[in-house]
């Protein structure tokens, strides 16, 4: 059985190597069997324009644990299954550069697949292919820039291309995460 790990990331500033919050929905089959969500304590300054879009403040943050503390948790997750994310390269790119700031050892090269990709592939009439806009078209609920809810409804668009016959293994893509950076394109 083919395990998939959706996730998404917020990032408190432009610099986007840091998280504010994370978001997993773990898919097993046909169904989601577990769900995580953390707000990030990022140790860094937060712009304006994060905090306008996500709300996640350097107030909501002071409490929440560490990303090297969190990675505890989602390590485990990580490892057994293939990464999926909603515009993946840039939620590849933050995880990449946590890893890195942190001093995290992981793997060097991971996979993953993007469900922004799938939704141009099943959906090529939409103006756009936005988490949201996929979303809306699908009925699929969500609180946008929620890590928790965007995790989900990623998971829950995965579920919906595989049902449409969509092969997940036609879009999957190596991502080297220590030069940050896509290795192939299959």
């Amino acid at each position: 059985m083919e395990r998939y790990i959706a996730f998404d990331v917020e990032t408190p500033n432009s610099a986007n190597d840091r998280m504010s919050a994370i978001g997993v929905a773990v898919v097993e089959g046909d169904v989601i069997v577990q769900e995580f969500y953390s707000l990030i304590d990022p140790e860094c300054h937060f712009d304006y324009f994060n905090v306008a879009l996500t709300g996640i403040t350097p107030e909501a943050v002071q409490d929440a644990p560490t990303f090297p503390e969190v990675w505890e948790t989602l390590e485990p997750l990580f490892s057994d299954g293939v990464l999926i994310a909603h515009n993946a390269p840039f939620d590849m790119s933050v995880l990449a550069k946590c890893l890195g700031w942190y001093g995290v050892a992981w793997r060097s090269v991971t996979h993953y697949a993007c469900t922004c990709r799938m939704g141009r592939r099943c959906y090529p009439e939409l103006p756009n292919h936005r988490l949201n806009t996929l979303c809306d078209y699908l009925d699929i609920p969500l609180d946008h820039h929620n890590a928790g809810s965007d995790s989900r409804a990623c998971a829950q668009l995965l579920l919906h291309y595989r049902e449409r016959g969509l092969e997940v293994e036609r879009f999957l893509r190596a991502y080297d995460l220590r030069r940050r950076r896509t290795l192939t394109n299959r």
